[in-house]
């Protein structure tokens, strides 16, 4: 079997391992993304609602710690959406992802400014369509992963997108070492996005119960919120989590559901969980790969390791030795 591992992004950009970081919201600060792009991998600021100045600040803190290239994750559903544009362009940033929207209005001036686009997508056709709209790469994230998510799995994803397009697809969700990075590679991908492994690192910012609730987890502890009055999310499972899951289905009961109230249960909870660690009302975004996450490790040994597994799964070199 041919595997192709690595694309030439990840050529450009020095990188040492096919392996990013997701976009996580709060939890992926300026430190976290300079540790992991310091280390050989491709580490990522999560910007979710900041305004232009949360975003500016992250990046400094970033550029303060590497002289790596990193990226910036940016939610197109913010409304302060130009003025985060306006910081990456100003900043230098190298790489953006992007979620929640189409990035196209945007791409001429960051392809301008010689920054990589690179957007979540949960379909095969929403794939296709950034292709036609010359987006550089597609991050093809299964329901598998923390955070919001799509309803198709990592497994039957990757592949369809991957013979979809033509430009590099990354693979994500449910991703947490060696075994599943290999397992991405074999089905065409040629690079992985790991999140909530990074999270349960010393260079990880999260609040101490929310690293212990990752570590705590068993295989079956996420649950998905929004299945019902939309915006689906995977979180560990807490009193907030179990509460409005039972909220949606005694709405969806009512003649006239009223999900605005559902979802007002969620606003401000994963800054509670991130920062403040709140274990009964915060959202602990995090993925299925939870149970599998047993310690505490450096960013660098945890991309070392998943790369050194999954080259000897494949059977190709690890020239990083």
């Amino acid at each position: 079997m041919t595997v192709k591992v690595g694309n030439e992004i990840f050529d450009k950009l020095g990188m040492k391992y096919p392996i990013v970081e997701g976009g996580m919201t709060w939890a992926g600060t300026g430190a976290l993304a300079a540790a992991i792009s310091e280390a050989g991998g491709l580490g990522f600021i999560g910007t979710g609602y900041w305004h232009g100045d949360d975003v500016r600040k992250e990046v400094r803190r970033a550029k303060a710690l590497t002289d790596k290239p990193f990226g910036v994750n940016v939610m197109l559903m913010s409304r302060h959406i130009r003025e985060v544009f306006d910081v990456i362009l100003e900043e230098g940033v190298k790489v953006v992802a992007t979620g929640a929207g189409d990035p196209s209005p945007f791409l001429d001036e960051l392809h301008a400014a010689g920054i990589v686009v690179m957007p979540v997508v949960p379909s095969v056709s929403l794939a296709k369509m950034m292709e036609r709209k010359g987006v550089d790469a597609v991050i093809a994230e299964g329901m598998e992963s923390g955070g919001h998510i799509g309803q198709m799995t990592t497994m039957a994803l990757v592949p369809q997108v991957v013979d979809a397009v033509n430009i590099p697809v990354i693979a994500a969700g449910g991703i947490a070492d060696g075994r599943g990075a290999a397992a991405a590679f074999a089905l065409g991908a040629s690079g992985v996005q790991m999140g909530t492994r990074f999270l349960a690192s010393p260079e990880s910012e999260v609040h101490e119960n929310f690293k212990k609730k990752i570590l705590k987890a068993r295989d079956i502890d996420t649950i998905v919120t929004g299945n019902i009055a939309g915006s689906r999310a995977r979180v560990l499972k807490n009193k907030m989590a179990k509460e409005y899951v039972k909220k949606e289905i005694e709405e969806a009961q009512k003649p006239a559901p009223d999900y605005e109230t559902v979802e007002k249960l969620e606003s401000g909870t994963l800054r509670a969980a991130v920062q403040q660690g709140d274990k009964d009302g915060g959202a602990f975004m995090a993925g299925q790969i939870s149970g599998m996450i047993k310690e505490e490790k450096p960013v660098a040994d945890i991309l070392a390791d998943t790369w050194a597994q999954a080259t000897d799964i494949l059977g190709i070199p690890n020239t990083t030795k």
